[in-house]
């Protein structure tokens, strides 16, 4: 491998401070975190992704403007409140930013707002007003600054998410230099995204344009974030930031050439970051016990492994026999052929912890007690082979226990 992980999540990278404190918006939450501050020490070129929901959270619109020169400097998310169909919305993040500009001596236009929590309830400006400026004074450069800012953006989360890597640029214009992508996210329920994810903040000290950091950015969600569904809805308030301060390279250094390798290898470690916080947050499913890799081979093309994969990934059935530790082979094969993909049932094969349980669209006898001692693993692995073409991809989930239906039931109290 070109990288190796490494701690320190979204300030792992140089150039980048981060905080969590508590603010009270989370008022039944008396000392949990509700509020997170990253700052990078210049602005610097950024990107961001969003949910398609046609209900979306006021922050999105006001990200979008603040984006729309490809630079930035500074994010505050607040958890506890999804500020989406709130009459006063749109001014309240703007004022949020106002206060961040203020904070942390930096133009508003250059601070981009997300929150995530309940959706349609009020909102006020008070707690922010403590908030920011508690947050901006316990700004730190350090894994704990990252640790905190995670923390502060959970909601049903059960921990927080943090992954981050470093790659050489030996060998591809940049020898001496050792660059980082961080990362940190939350998301739990809600999720089945599209061109996003739930909350997530990507950092790199790595030179790369604003256009070329969009692209990448894309690319990467695509691989990951957009691979990942819990429950099939998407949420309103789905946003992926990425900021490139270029820290780590030499004074005067050029940014990476988009078609050049040191793109390509910095491309490469965006995608594991990804990758790594996606299965943290299918692991992470609310109530889940066990993370769920769907693997779907021998596709006609792109559309149809994806098709077949999201079939299983979300299918209440196949989730819920993964809880009861039940082999029930025959709720993956209803769930591909209802897909939509173009496959034969006598070309399917179907394996489920490496036991084959489906050739050629017919039962394989297997050993229950073997198949219930590989369901105690913490990752259970469904291989799905089409028998129709090349095309593969991976989705990640998890299992539905009765606690995903007591988490929900009570969310908003």
């Amino acid at each position: 491998m070109q990288y190796k992980e490494v701690a320190g999540g979204i300030c792992a990278p140089k150039g980048f401070a981060a905080a969590g404190v508590h603010c009270g918006i989370r008022a039944n939450h008396s000392e949990k975190y509700d509020l997170a501050l990253i700052k990078a020490e210049v602005r610097c070129a950024a990107a961001g992704v969003y949910t398609t929901n046609k209900v979306c959270g006021a922050p999105i619109k006001v990200d979008r403007a603040h984006l729309a020169d490809g630079y930035a400097q500074a994010i505050v998310v607040n958890s506890g409140n999804a500020n989406t169909c709130a009459a006063n919305g749109v001014a309240l993040a703007e004022e949020c930013c106002a206060l961040v500009g203020k904070a942390l001596n930096i133009n508003e236009k250059d601070v981009l707002p997300a929150s995530t929590g309940v959706i349609g309830q009020p909102m006020v400006i008070d707690p922010f007003a403590r908030g920011i400026p508690a947050a901006a004074e316990k700004l730190a450069a350090t894994a704990q600054g990252s640790t905190d800012a995670a923390t502060a953006i959970m909601t049903t989360d059960t921990r927080p998410k943090e992954a981050a890597v470093t790659f050489s640029g030996d060998g591809i214009g940049y020898d001496g230099c050792t660059f980082t992508v961080g990362g940190m996210s939350k998301g739990s329920g809600m999720i089945m995204p599209n061109m996003a994810t739930m909350i997530a903040v990507l950092t790199t000290d790595a030179p790369v344009s604003a256009p070329a950091l969009h692209r990448a950015l894309v690319h990467a969600v695509n691989r990951s974030f957009n691979k990942v569904t819990v429950d099939s809805d998407t949420s309103t308030n789905d946003s992926c930031f990425l900021f490139a301060s270029g820290a780590a390279a030499p004074a005067g250094a050029s940014a990476f050439d988009p078609d050049g390798p040191a793109f390509a290898r910095f491309q490469a470690a965006l995608v594991e970051v990804c990758e790594t916080l996606a299965r943290m947050m299918a692991a992470d499913g609310e109530g889940a016990t066990r993370l769920v890799t769907v693997h779907v081979t021998g596709a006609a093309n792109d559309t149809d492994a994806d098709l077949a994969a999201r079939a299983v990934a979300n299918s209440p059935l196949v989730k819920t026999a993964v809880c009861g530790r039940d082999a029930n082979w025959g709720r993956i094969a209803a769930a591909i052929g209802k897909s939509g993909a173009v496959f034969r049932q006598e070309d399917a094969s179907i394996d489920i912890m490496g036991l084959p349980v489906c050739r050629g669209g017919l039962a394989q006898a297997f050993d229950e007690d073997e198949a219930l001692r590989r369901f105690e693993q913490p990752e259970i692995v469904i291989d799905v082979d089409l028998g129709a073409g090349e095309a593969r991809t991976t989705v990640w989930t998890c299992d539905f226990t009765h606690e995903y239906i007591t988490i929900n039931g009570d969310y908003r109290s």
